[in-house]
């Protein structure tokens, strides 16, 4: 039977559906609007349905919101700025043409993430937690790798991208927790709400000022396309509302680690809808993964 504090599993789940929902809608986005452009729709479209969930949260909790604490500022501009840097990372890295290996890198991030909370939360994970992250992590780099992905593992450029952009992505979810649990005299759902609302407008207020700055076309094209970009921007405010509860509720590691259950959807809709074959590396990596979160869930 769930309780309170374990409500950070649905929460993670719903939300890594949400997050592939979102990827694949971007994506469709990516060729008219370009690359930020597309990523921009994600924060300016999700902004206004954070604000509407934030509304429906304060009439049902009937929390009253104050002025945060001038703790909670610093650790959202880490969570907002991290994820912004590491989208942009990630994008470099996906242009390099050792992609594959790179991806590999970005799924160091629950690692990452563990040590980083670890050391600026205080966040405690028991040694079980830690093998079950690593074993996790393990998990998909083996999924992601492909025949002779392994011999660019000795390139600079592929490890520095992959291992930085994690960290940034790392960086960015311990920042928003820290955020989070600094909000006073409301409840969790409230507390992850107003958080998520607060990141959004820094993030759209920066990627809107770039695009008028560096391609005010975009921003023109972005109007035009805004059917499509509604709703991309609702399921990405969605998940990203299921992130930050679950945020709320435990340490971003253990979050981060039960979100590489993606990897597996990811996987399912390769083998069931495009008849791709699972590989017998695959089939250790996905055994992995599910070993992983099960400790990680089960202890």
């Amino acid at each position: 039977m769930l309780t309170i504090t374990s409500l950070w599993i649905p929460f993670t789940v719903i939300a890594a559906l949400g997050q592939v929902a979102r990827n694949a809608m971007q994506r469709s986005l990516t060729k008219p609007l370009g690359t930020w452009g597309a990523t921009n729709i994600r924060f300016l479209f999700g902004f206004p349905f954070s604000l509407l969930f934030l509304g429906v949260v304060l009439v049902t909790t009937g929390d009253h919101l104050g002025m945060p604490p001038s703790v909670f500022w610093p650790w959202l501009l880490l969570g907002a700025l991290s994820q912004i840097v590491a989208t942009g990372l990630m994008l470099l890295a996906m242009n390099d043409r050792s992609f594959v290996v790179t991806t590999a890198y970005l799924k160091t991030e629950a690692i990452q993430t563990a040590i980083f909370g670890f050391v600026f939360l205080g966040d405690h994970l028991t040694l079980l937690k830690v093998l079950a992250i690593v074993v996790a992590t393990v998990g998909v780099v083996i999924t992601a790798l492909r025949p002779g992905g392994e011999k660019s593992f000795a390139e600079l450029k592929p490890t520095i991208l992959g291992l930085v952009a994690a960290a940034a992505f790392a960086l960015s979810a311990v920042g928003f927790r820290g955020a989070i649990i600094t909000v006073p005299n409301v409840s969790f759902v409230t507390a992850a709400s107003f958080t998520l609302v607060l990141g959004l407008f820094v993030q759209t207020l920066i990627l809107t000022i770039y695009l008028l700055w560096r391609a005010p076309k975009i921003l023109q094209a972005i109007l035009g396309l805004w059917k499509p970009s509604l709703f991309a921007g609702f399921m990405g405010a969605f998940s990203s509302q299921f992130w930050f509860l679950a945020f709320a509720l435990t340490a971003a590691a253990n979050v981060r680690t039960l979100a590489l259950i993606e990897v597996l959807f990811a996987q399912g809709v390769a083998y069931y809808s495009f008849k791709q074959p699972i590989a017998p590396r695959e089939i250790f990596g996905i055994a992995l993964i599910v070993v992983g979160v099960a400790v990680l869930v089960g202890v």
